[in-house]
């Protein structure tokens, strides 16, 4: 593929992520926040990895490809 197909391909895929992001939001569900993700601060250093939202994202993103493969 040449360039100008992988920059509108990349283009659709931030409008999909950015309605998915718009849609939890709206829904009450904010991404990033959920139970199970972990954040750590001290004086010097914070370290945050959202371990729920990731594993979320992960059995949303199975399902819509076992939907789509049948």
């Amino acid at each position: 593929m040449n360039l100008s197909k992988w920059l509108i391909l990349a283009g659709i895929t931030l409008i999909i992520l950015g309605f998915i992001v718009w849609f939890f939001t709206r829904a009450g569900i904010p991404l990033g926040k959920l139970p199970g993700d972990i954040h750590f601060k001290t004086s010097k250093i914070q370290v945050y990895f959202p371990l729920g939202t990731c594993i979320v994202l992960s059995l949303l993103i199975s399902l819509l490809f076992w939907l789509f493969k049948k």
